[in-house]
């Protein structure tokens, strides 16, 4: 069962567990059409009828987005002069927090929910998890427990099937409140082995996002056997693929800036 509306404080009050799956470089229009046009049937099963939300990204590729995301800013509504938060670290002034808001005096929200008792774990994918350079291993640092190898990277065509058995598996041994966090690589180029093709493309993008549902159900079955589970899933950024001369990401075109989102109660 699935709510919509959830009160993130008492969540985390009652402790209950927290997925949060970063569909790495995922833009919204991609994902948005593989909805409408029927293309996504795993994700769906947890999407509302509209689909996904289209959101603003706080950064315009991943380690400025993650460092942003941990602190409790998640992507904004685009409607919406003030999105409130659901988690977020302290600090003077704030508009964005509510009374339903989960705040921790901590940097970061997996350091304060450590602190409460979860294990922490992030299972990653791009190279800013790879924990093979000084940098890749500052997001990943601050987990009790990191996960990586060229298996969940995105060079494998069988990335995301790997990351949600390593997913599986990780809950089974868990018997305590978990956060448990998941880059999601597959989307990320290059993507153009999902098309069998030599170069990667929108249609390839699409194409890996269809791999990605694919593979859904392994983590979601995983999933639902630790219920409730406060769930967010959404992109850090998108990719552009020669729109108004914009490659990539790392730059302000909104193929970059516009990315899916939803969260929701798993019950």
């Amino acid at each position: 069962m699935i709510n919509w509306e959830f009160n993130m404080k008492e969540q985390i009050g009652q402790s209950a567990n927290v997925l949060f799956l970063v569909l790495d470089a995922l833009r919204y229009d991609a994902a948005q059409h593989l909805f409408q046009e029927g293309q996504l049937p795993n994700f769906s099963n947890y999407l509302p009828s509209t689909g996904w939300e289209k959101r603003y990204t706080p950064a315009s590729f991943t380690y400025p987005a993650h460092q942003a995301f941990f602190a409790g800013f998640l992507p904004t509504k685009v409607d919406q002069e003030v999105t409130p938060r659901h988690f977020a670290a302290e600090f003077q002034g704030s508009v964005s927090t509510t009374d339903q808001t989960f705040l921790f005096q901590e940097a970061d929200v997996i350091t304060a929910l450590s602190k409460l008792g979860y294990c922490t774990a992030c299972i990653g994918g791009v190279g800013f998890f790879n924990q093979q350079t000084a940098v890749s291993r500052i997001l990943p640092g601050l987990f009790q427990e990191s996960f990586w190898s060229p298996a969940l990277g995105v060079t494998d065509p069988h990335s995301t099937q790997n990351q949600f058995h390593l997913a599986a598996q990780w809950l089974q041994s868990v018997d305590s409140p978990f956060f448990l966090y998941i880059n999601v690589s597959a989307i990320h180029q290059p993507n153009c082995h999902y098309l069998s093709a030599t170069s990667d493309s929108l249609e390839s993008h699409q194409a890996a996002l269809q791999y990605v549902d694919q593979q859904l159900p392994i983590l979601m079955h995983a999933l639902q056997v630790k219920a409730p589970v406060c769930c967010f899933i959404c992109s850090d950024h998108g990719t552009a693929y020669g729109e108004e001369g914009h490659w990539g990401h790392r730059n302000g075109h909104k193929t970059v800036m516009e990315v899916p989102y939803i969260d929701f109660l798993l019950t």
